[in-house]
């Protein structure tokens, strides 16, 4: 980050690291995907499809993080075990849980022609996801079980709701019928009414699914003599078991036992709240500015083998503008956005009381989704050669003051840094070696880069807006008023969605546009 007078508002950010010897889970879930599954026509009461395509965005975040040492998933669930002794992003919950929450959610819209051929992608689904802190080996057994009793319990009674539906039932009635019935009388209904053997159905939805890392040796190349050369390597792999939770299935995987330990025995019931009271809390503060940040996770490699223009891509810019504007849309406590380079902020109303614990996760992974949805939009000719994803972090700003000194912070670094790389990338252009127009630039300062850009015929302050400002979103009125359908006559204001490029430190701009952080 570039030094200015506003660099004292990182003090406002809190450490959330889970402490050893606490095991790390991650656990997501897909947000509104009652619906998404019912728009995009999944078969119920399990579709198989979808949840390999689920299965298999598991396996690519496992094979992609080698901390992640054992998955399990069902519907539109998944949870990531971590290695005991992991330092994953140092172990700070915000970061851990919006990097495998926004990874999974590039791999599933990148995958899902893949698996759907012939139906298209309707809009962007998007994922939650939150930490639980495991304060022992018995902890993280009882949540396997918590979540595969849930997995039974669920399909179960899912499997009978929909029976009944197929044969004539409406849902009201069949919900009816099932209140309060056992799960003897539920298999029973099954067997009776419907000659279906619950126990036979596919172990996948009624016992959900493990992602394992087992270790394989591959030939990775061939010698000039054409002799093999092997490694030794780890493979992840999907399995079904009965109990996720048991001794037996455990302790038989020696790679488990080495990372996480072993379960010394078995347990047969555990109490949800239990488990529960180990989620991470990350209680933001009320009566504040929440401000999310989201940050491109290694977007220097993803520039380069993307060939993002240098020193600024007006495409990708405006592809993460668009992924800004879709955020803001559907989120309406969201009342003022800046984004610039691979990075957007994100201003919460002052009495937003949005998801709390899940509000860093839902945005992250909604932004990752239009990212993927929109890359064809603006880059036509493109290829998207392997899921971009993203970090995320919420922090309380306590006054607009300081919510406003921090948005000049991020004003001032994109200008420190948009002249520093323009200037930079012309010397490249005109022969220097990256590290000579790192030497040639040490210790330079605003007007010295001014005038090296003039040598290359380059008015800085003519460069587009964009480059030098970065983007501010924001809701404002129009100037007429609108009567909008089925309501009455009384000049009801239309409100727009602005993107500016502008200079948001003066106070001009606040003065211009007084209602933007108080709609």
């Amino acid at each position: 980050m570039a030094n200015s007078k506003y660099e004292y508002v990182k003090s406002y950010e809190v450490e959330d690291e889970v402490f050893l010897p606490n095991f790390i889970i991650v656990q997501i879930n897909g947000c509104g995907f009652k619906r998404f599954s019912q728009v995009h026509e999944f078969e119920k009461p399990n579709d198989e499809v979808a949840l390999n395509l689920m299965n298999s965005c598991a396996i690519c975040v496992s094979e992609e993080f080698p901390d992640v040492v054992f998955l399990y998933g069902f519907s539109d669930e998944y949870s990531f075990v971590f290695k005991k002794t992991s330092k994953f992003y140092q172990r700070r919950a915000s970061k851990v849980e919006s990097i495998i929450v926004s990874f999974f959610t590039s791999v599933y819209v990148m995958k899902w022609r893949e698996f759907f051929p012939h139906k298209e992608l309707r809009y962007s689904p998007s994922f939650h996801a939150q930490v639980i802190s495991c304060a022992s080996i018995e902890v993280l057994q009882s949540y396997l079980l918590w979540r595969q009793t849930n997995c039974h319990t669920n399909n179960l009674h899912n499997t009978c709701l929909w029976e009944l539906i197929k044969c004539g039932k409406t849902e009201s009635e069949a919900l009816e019928l099932l209140r309060g019935t056992s799960k003897e009388e539920k298999n029973d209904l099954l067997f009776g009414n419907f000659e279906i053997n619950y126990q036979k159905l596919n172990p996948m939805f009624r016992q959900g699914s493990c992602v394992l890392k087992t270790e394989v040796i591959d030939i990775v190349k061939h010698r000039e003599n054409g002799s093999p050369v092997r490694r030794l390597r780890k493979k992840s792999s999907i399995v079904h078991s009965k109990n996720v939770a048991g001794k037996c299935f455990w302790n038989n995987h020696t790679g488990l036992m080495k990372e996480l330990g072993s379960f010394t025995n078995d347990i047969g019931k555990v109490e949800p709240d239990y488990v529960r009271s180990f989620q991470f809390k990350k209680i933001l503060m009320p009566s504040t500015w929440i401000v999310i940040r989201i940050d491109g996770c290694h977007f220097h490699r993803f520039s380069d083998v993307h060939e993002f223009v240098k020193p600024n891509d007006k495409q990708a810019l405006n592809l993460m503008n668009a992924c800004a504007v879709a955020v803001v849309k559907e989120f309406p406590d969201i009342v003022f956005s800046y984004g610039v380079s691979d990075e957007y902020s994100f201003v919460l109303k002052k009495d937003s009381h949005f998801y709390q614990s899940e509000i860093v996760s839902a945005i992250v992974s909604l932004f990752t989704s239009v990212y993927i949805t929109k890359w064809k939009d603006f880059f036509h000719k493109k290829e998207l050669k392997y899921p971009p994803y993203f970090d995320g972090r919420a922090v309380c700003y306590p006054s607009v003051e300081i919510l406003r000194d921090y948005l000049a912070w991020r004003q001032v670094d994109c200008h420190i840094n948009n002249q520093y790389n323009t200037c930079f990338w012309e010397l490249v252009k005109s022969g220097k070696s990256k590290s000579e127009a790192q030497n040639f630039l040490k210790g330079t300062q605003t007007g010295d880069k001014e005038k090296l850009l003039k040598q290359f015929g380059i008015d800085y302050h003519k460069l587009p807006a964009m480059f030098r400002q970065g983007s501010s979103i924001f809701w404002d009125k129009e100037d007429i008023t609108m009567m909008h359908e089925n309501e009455k006559p009384g000049g009801n204001s239309l409100k727009r969605l602005i993107v500016e490029h502008c200079n948001i430190i003066e106070p001009s701009f606040w003065a211009a546009h007084s209602t933007i952080l108080y709609r």
